[in-house]
């Protein structure tokens, strides 16, 4: 009966899903900091990816009329809107992760595991859903001041829930309803109530499956703070650029190119000690299961050319040369 509901409003396919790597848009070792010149960049480049087809000196009509921080007025010009229709962007659904925000407020108080009895659990889910719901903000600002607009989704809000931290199922219909009206959703990492332990976090990367598997983008794109997935950590020496993983029909997924050496060798990964989300391990994970739909993923470092082309959905069949990034996709 969801899954019918869910039908009823979407009446146009989607044209991509773009996760917005925690990493890559704030200073995930400084708290609650935004890597403010990489969000201005990632937000311009889902702007000239949703807009292709139009002119490219179509005026940008910023829709963040608010008051920013250490400036005293608003940018706001209505003139620029009498007699022009705003242009509607190609269908695209944004999900970020968190961060520096919410991770810390999440382990200090291990809403991941848990236990809304307990007064720190029940303190630490309100504090996290603050940091997060805080960052979402900023980020649908960033994107509406490049005209997009943009409106955030909390899951929370929108009455999702998990069942030991998966999400058997979510009502999606003010996300299709949203994206049919012309909006662009922007949804997020959040703690959400769990059936079995309580509460849980649900990761960006966990959203963003779910939301491929009912909407059937037509790819997927990760925006990272490094070119792809690596065989090891890439800070490590050697560590050698995924280009291609194939998923098989099993969900098992091999590295196509490069030919490594050792190809019965696990992936390595590591998470962040204040990650509740899993790290890079989720990432492929989720992935990998993305692809297995028979969608195209693309992992590829934010704000960089790189992105730009992944985003404007240039890679779609043979990956050129010079695109660095990861693409994972199903082989049947």
């Amino acid at each position: 009966m969801e899954e019918e509901k869910q039908e009823k409003h979407q009446t146009k396919p989607i044209r991509c899903i773009v996760k917005l790597g925690g990493a890559a848009i704030t200073f995930k070792n400084e708290l609650e900091k935004i890597h403010e010149e990489n969000l201005g960049i990632v937000s311009s480049q889902l702007r000239q990816a949703m807009m292709s087809g139009c002119s490219p000196s179509l005026k940008v009509l910023g829709m963040d009329w608010s008051k920013r921080h250490g400036e005293s007025e608003v940018s706001c010009n209505i003139d620029d809107f009498v007699g022009d229709a705003i242009v509607n962007p190609s269908r695209f659904v944004v999900v970020h992760g968190a961060g520096s925000f919410g991770h810390f407020q999440a382990s200090k108080s291990g809403v991941h595991k848990g236990g809304l009895d307990q007064s720190l659990v029940k303190a630490g889910f309100v504090a996290t859903r603050i940091s997060v719901t805080t960052l979402n903000l900023e980020i649908v600002r960033a994107l509406a001041r490049v005209g997009i607009p943009s409106v955030g989704m909390s899951p929370f809000s929108c009455g999702w829930s998990t069942y030991e931290k998966n999400i058997p199922s979510a009502d999606l219909s003010a996300v299709t309803k949203a994206i049919d009206t012309g909006f662009v959703p922007v949804l997020h990492g959040d703690a959400v109530l769990d059936g079995l332990q309580g509460c849980s976090i649900l990761s960006g990367d966990v959203i963003i499956r779910h939301l491929a598997a009912h909407l059937k983008p037509e790819y997927v794109v990760f925006l990272t703070d490094v070119l792809g997935v690596y065989d090891r950590p890439p800070t490590e020496p050697d560590a050698v650029l995924l280009r291609e993983i194939a998923v098989g029909e099993d969900g098992k997924w091999s590295v196509v190119k490069p030919v490594l050496q050792n190809m019965n060798k696990q992936v390595e990964t590591t998470v962040a000690a204040h990650d509740t989300t899993g790290g890079m391990e989720t990432k492929i994970t989720e992935a990998a299961m993305i692809a297995r739909l028979g969608i195209d993923v693309y992992m590829v470092k934010a704000a960089t050319s790189h992105s730009l082309r992944a985003l404007s959905g240039e890679l779609r069949g043979n990956i050129p040369d010079d695109w660095l990034g990861t693409v994972i996709r199903f082989v049947s």
